[in-house]
């Protein structure tokens, strides 16, 4: 009896977490075709904000939240078409199986969500969102071909377009998503929180400079990133490479700014450039700042333990050849 009420505690949760996930695939996804393009008669978008939340939620949560993700496909395609078809099933599955198997190469390559190391950065570049990504964009762009509503030689670019807005989606997403369900503790109200409104309100009016200004400067974010980087890592670069890229996303479809008089193709190219750039600049910087930072603390740690070494083996010694130890003691630290 105990193990049934537990087992139906466990099947509950799991489907809350699936229903959550769902949810929060469908609303992403709506948001992301606010902003859809045409190319060669296919719906693609610069930026899809669903494949970063499927594979952030499957990295936390484990590859067995996956229904939860084609439901959420599923319901986003309804949107676009009046019936199912098994084209529809082929585009959900596509769309289903692109981050599910992103995530078994990350784990299959020892990628921890905290995003703390270079490697673990590199890995979701280039495991996470190239390579993976390219399922969706095959299955996808395939399906339409078949389908006859994408002509031959416009196959490669769609296939383009589409691998460019899924892979954009984890590079700019995923960091985020991390992030927020790590459950990171807020810190304390000190001076930080005013160098974080700072850093926002810097975030929003260079963005809106660089993407809707009259001159070229997209250049301008990056000092700002890699503030964010310096400064708070991840938990502050992910934040502002969404928000530098949703700018970007929404100047460049309304093509204004240093998108003006440029076409739907060489909009979506320097879109992608421009994300790819924001997103590696921000992720990769944070993730070496948190690794330098962890480094130094397990050699500080590594020392404490000396120090508590030379102190059982002649007491009192350590004070003399550790000073900021002394000092701390003398402190009362």
């Amino acid at each position: 009896m105990i193990r049934s009420e537990e087992y139906r505690r466990r099947a509950t949760a799991l489907s809350l977490r699936m229903l959550a996930v769902a949810a929060a695939y469908y609303v992403s996804g709506g948001l992301g075709l606010l902003r859809q393009v045409t190319v060669n008669g296919a719906v693609v978008t610069p930026l899809w904000p669903p494949t970063g939340i499927a594979l952030g939620c499957l990295l936390i949560l484990g590859p067995h939240i996956w229904p939860g993700i084609a439901l959420g496909s599923l319901l986003v395609i309804a949107t676009l078409s009046a019936s199912v078809t098994p084209s529809t099933a082929a585009v959900v599955a596509g769309n289903t199986l692109a981050p599910v198997c992103a995530c078994l190469m990350l784990r299959r390559v020892g990628f921890r969500p905290e995003l703390d190391r270079l490697r673990d950065g590199v890995m979701l570049v280039f495991l996470g969102a190239l390579a993976g990504m390219a399922v969706s964009a095959t299955v996808g762009t395939a399906m339409l071909a078949l389908d006859g509503k994408l002509p031959t030689s416009g196959f490669w670019t769609v296939w383009v377009a589409w691998w460019a807005g899924d892979a954009m989606g984890v590079l700019v997403v995923t960091p985020l998503v991390l992030v927020v369900l790590r459950k990171l503790r807020m810190p304390r109200v000190t001076d930080r929180w005013i160098e974080a409104g700072a850093l926002l309100t810097v975030t929003v009016a260079g963005s809106l400079l660089a993407t809707r200004g009259p001159l070229s400067m997209l250049y301008l974010v990056f000092p700002i990133l890699i503030w964010a980087a310096l400064r708070f890592q991840l938990a502050g670069s992910a934040p502002c490479a969404l928000l530098v890229s949703v700018l970007a996303v929404v100047a460049g479809t309304e093509q204004v700014g240093p998108f003006a008089g440029h076409g739907t193709v060489e909009v979506m190219i320097n879109l992608t450039v421009l994300n790819g750039a924001v997103a590696l600049t921000s992720l990769l910087l944070a993730a070496i700042v948190a690794e330098q930072q962890n480094i130094r603390r397990r050699i500080e740690r590594a020392c404490e333990e000396l120090a508590d070494v030379v102190d059982h083996l002649a007491p009192g010694k350590s004070a003399a050849a550790w000073p900021s130890r002394a000092r701390d003691e003398r402190e009362g630290r």
